[in-house]
């Protein structure tokens, strides 16, 4: 009986132990967590609230008191400082370089970024491998040493100064890291899926729009997403490359520091519009950027 008793009470306190483990997790897991994160993610957008809010003010009643006076007083809030921004020529001309930049240097990135992906993943040729590890060995050049070497060239084809010599340096840049990681996503893929395909008479063309697109999407959104936030947010390739004409939304805002320190009527909307419209790319694709985080975990 005494052995029996003694065998008994470690199992009885291991019980206890797990339960009170298991208590422990079902709190931290709880409702306490939830509400912490949501705490966390409201403390995070406090800026973005901010700036969305002082862009809804005068210039008076920013130079005269806080933003979160707004709450005390909502007669504060108007859309004049919206109008003044569309009226100035700089900072909507700014916009639409912006776009203009990141659109193809993004697109380019993602589709000539799948298409080498997919080849030095499946497709054999000469030097393959020492192909790869020279993309692999670009990756660690930074940009600041590559920016006098190619402002020198592109001033020689006349390239400097243009929205085409911003978006080709981006690509130029951004094409290491879209290569490296492609490669070693579609790496992954199952060769009996390919040689299935192959079997039912599917060329390399077909192979890559019909099977490899779909599943490498969540890798090709991930890429996209890092890429537009790359080039939106961009200010040094861009205070390089770009004159007044080609100069994008990131420059045009530091000019008008520069030149109008108190142009906050200005200043504030357009630092907003600059700021939101990546938050608003993030959020609009996080489903995919976390798949494909989640999927290159996994691999």
């Amino acid at each position: 009986m005494s052995g029996q008793l003694s065998t008994k009470a470690p199992v009885e306190s291991v019980k206890a132990e797990r339960s009170l483990g298991g208590r422990i997790v079902e709190k931290i897991s709880g409702g306490a967590v939830r509400v912490f994160l949501i705490l966390v993610g409201l403390f995070w957008l406090v800026p973005t609230i901010g700036l969305l809010i002082s862009s809804l003010r005068s210039p008076e009643d920013m130079s005269a008191s806080g933003w979160w006076k707004v709450f005390a007083e909502p007669s504060q809030l108007t859309v004049d400082s919206y109008q003044k921004l569309l009226e100035n020529g700089d900072i909507t001309s700014s916009l639409f370089n912006t776009v203009l930049i990141t659109v193809p240097a993004t697109v380019l990135v993602v589709v000539i970024g799948s298409l080498a992906g997919y080849a030095f993943a499946w497709m054999e040729f000469p030097g393959r491998d020492w192909w790869f590890l020279a993309v692999v060995g670009l990756l660690v050049v930074p940009v600041q040493v590559a920016l006098i070497p190619i402002a020198e060239l592109f001033g020689k084809v006349g390239l400097f100064g243009s929205v085409l010599g911003v978006i080709l340096f981006h690509v130029g840049f951004g094409l290491p890291f879209a290569v490296f990681l492609l490669r070693n996503f579609f790496a992954e893929i199952p060769r009996e899926l390919l040689e299935a395909a192959r079997l039912d008479g599917a060329g390399e063309l077909r192979l890559f729009t019909r099977v490899v697109m779909p599943l490498g999407g969540p890798a090709i959104a991930s890429l996209g997403i890092f890429q537009f936030l790359w080039v939106w947010n961009d200010m040094l390739v861009a205070l390089v490359f770009t004159n007044a004409d080609s100069q994008p939304i990131t420059v045009a805002l530091q000019t008008q520091v520069r030149q109008f320190g108190n142009n906050i009527d200005v200043l504030a909307p357009g630092a907003f519009i600059s700021m939101v419209v990546p938050l608003a790319v993030f959020f609009a694709f996080q489903r995919q950027f976390v798949s494909g985080v989640m999927a290159g975990a996994v691999k």
